[in-house]
């Protein structure tokens, strides 16, 4: 009844916030924070992650949220990233020349008018050990904390906040300037802690780590390390002594050597992840990975030089759960090593080969002989990949689900139409700049892949509108990209609006043949389209814009850079009819000051002078 709260009157506090919990989204839930004082109260205790930019005096910012979110048990902070004030800090709106929002203004100002160095104004934009110490205050129940890119954190806030902060289990210091005291100190306090990653960490030395080892032993579960130069051999003998308990390892570094991954495989047997792009790794280092870690799910070469067929062939031989592997610019690699991955690991559900030039079609035919369970293949610059390695995976590989191709010159239709009736369950289908697949391949798909969702042809100038229609008629897409395949205009497009209600994303740009029928089918049919990419679209006009829009009210996001036919009018018309949309890429005459001016802070704007 108009005038009685109910709700308020009914309800405890305790069922009001578990309502909350339930809310599915931030939006939601911060509409419900700003219904009363009581709701804006209770809503604080349902947070338990926030993620901030660190730019704009930070320290301050983190001072507001620690005042407000007692619950939080999850923070993330990105220099990258800007913030922005909240207008309410709690039961009431706080203003005048004492408030928080106030001294920030007034921090500001100083920062301008004073007399202080440029390195000082740019310090104090940045997230420093103050923040830190802020944040540590704020947040004692923290238990996952990224600072991304915090230069300005030294190892003296890094402390504060380990003393502090000691149920904290995962840390994220990626390009923290951070020394060996701070990471001695995480060690030495927060000994839960399962999961660490310290890339571009350029202050750290075998010392930090060390110690670090020492202090957090057999909890820690996952480590990252890379582009730290002072870290070397000795830090992965530490935790290879202390950290029994590894899963994850991630290293991308020309300082170790065998003699540190030695350490880890034979010191870490529980290993279940191990990422390398170690230059000075030879195939001895992945004889030990093949003899001891026999855990080992996932496997990750990067531009590896000095090993050959004879380390694959001991993970074949060792690590029979393998069931991810990426192969990437590993040249020296040859059918054989794969074919030993195949024979040994048939457990196998996801293979990537990227630029491994000496791996060809026998390989492949050997991994859809052995690897029945295969449910994703990506295939990157693999020149010497025919049809006859991508038929047998249509035979033996049933379950595949994500196919990969990109720049595969020799894969033509025969090798997707094996794909399209043998691996009928295709829910993902990704191709781009390979030029032998044309209409025949794509319509196969779409006769015998009724679950794909997403798809993906780029720049492949032999696939037409008879594809799409073959699409249109046996799947119904969610996620659809065709740029530069200039033979598809407005009959596909149409085919695919009719076909495909659900459709959120879609990348037409560099069709030269598409206009404004295509862009009014879609606006008629495709009411949760979220996301549209129409740049170097010469034929759509404001008119087509006019009718994408009129239904389309979900949209967020808008491309049309280089839309000759498209004005400023029909920029506004996005942006008027659009109440969700976040984004437009346009060029910057076509934006009128009222444009402009009506966008406000919803719409960011990326400027593209002609």
């Amino acid at each position: 009844m108009k005038g009685h709260d109910w709700i308020n009157t009914c309800l405890p506090d305790e069922l009001i916030v578990e309502i909350f919990r339930r809310l599915d989204s931030k939006s939601s839930r911060d509409s419900c924070s700003l219904v009363c004082n009581r709701w804006l109260r209770l809503e604080r205790f349902t947070r338990s992650s926030i993620r901030i930019g660190a730019t704009g005096s930070p320290d301050l910012f983190v001072q507001l949220l620690a005042s407000r979110f007692s619950n939080v048990t999850a923070v993330h902070i990105d220099e990258r990233l800007s913030i922005s004030l909240p207008v309410q800090l709690g039961r009431r709106r706080v203003t005048g020349e004492n408030s928080p929002a106030s001294a920030l203004k007034l921090h500001y100002v100083n920062n301008k008018n004073g007399s202080s160095s440029e390195e000082s104004d740019f310090d104090s934009l940045c997230l420093s050990d103050t923040g830190l110490a802020a944040l540590a205050d704020g947040f004692p129940k923290l238990e996952k904390l990224r600072l991304i890119w915090c230069s300005n954190v030294t190892s003296l806030g890094l402390s504060s906040l380990a003393w502090k902060c000691v149920y904290l289990k995962a840390l994220d210091l990626q390009g923290c300037y951070v020394g060996d005291q701070g990471l001695a100190a995480v060690g030495q306090c927060c000994t839960q802690l399962e999961d660490l990653n310290l890339r571009f960490c350029e202050g750290l030395t075998d010392k930090g780590l060390v110690e670090f080892a020492l202090g957090v032993g057999k909890s820690l579960k996952s480590l990252g390390v890379a582009a730290c130069s002072k870290i070397t051999d000795i830090s992965m003998e530490a935790v290879a002594s202390h950290c029994g308990s590894l899963e994850t390892l991630s290293l991308d570094s020309e300082f170790i050597h065998n003699q540190g991954v030695l350490a880890v495989a034979q010191g870490c047997p529980h290993l279940k992840s191990l990422k390398l792009q170690c230059i000075n790794l030879t195939d001895d280092a992945l004889k030990a990975v093949g003899v001891s870690c026999l855990s080992l799910e996932l496997l990750a070469l990067y531009s590896f030089q000095r090993f050959t067929d004879k380390g694959l062939r001991a993970i074949g031989k060792g690590c029979k759960k393998l069931k991810n592997l990426t192969l990437s610019d590993c040249y020296f690699l040859s059918d054989k090593g794969l074919e030993a991955i195949a024979t040994g690991c048939k457990e196998l559900t996801h293979l990537e080969v990227n630029g491994c030039h000496n791996i060809g079609t026998l390989g492949l035919e050997s991994v859809g002989k052995s690897c029945q369970h295969l449910s994703e293949l990506a295939l990157l610059y693999c020149q010497r990949i025919g049809d006859l390695g991508l038929l047998q995976v249509g035979k033996g590989c049933q379950f595949l689900q994500a196919l990969h191709l990109v720049d595969c010159s020799s894969i033509g239709d025969e090798a997707m139409c094996g794909i399209a009736t043998g691996c009928t369950n295709l829910k993902k289908l990704h191709i781009r700049r390979c030029y032998e697949i044309g209409n025949k391949g794509i319509a196969a798909v779409g006769e015998n892949c009724k679950s794909l969702i997403d798809l993906s042809i780029r720049f492949c100038d032999r696939v037409g509108d008879g594809a799409l229609i073959a699409i249109a008629e046996g799947c119904s897409l969610q996620y659809l990209n065709v740029s530069g395949c200039h033979q598809i205009g407005d009959a596909g497009l149409i085919a695919i609006a009719r076909g495909s209600p659900q459709l959120c994303f879609l990348d037409v740009s560099v069709l030269q043949n598409l206009g404004d029928m295509a862009m009014a089918e879609l606006g008629e049919n495709c009411p949760l389209l979220k996301e549209i990419v129409i740049s170097h679209c010469r034929q759509i006009t404001d008119v087509g814009l006019a009718h994408l829009v009129k239904s389309c009210t979900l949209l967020e996001s808008c491309h049309m850079v280089y839309c000759s036919s498209i004005t400023s009018a029909g920029v506004a018309t996005v942006v008027s009819s659009c109440p969700n949309i976040k984004k437009v890429l346009v060029e910057k005459w076509k934006v009128s000051q009222r444009t402009e001016r009506r966008a406000g802070s919803v719409i960011s704007y990326l400027c593209v002078d002609l």
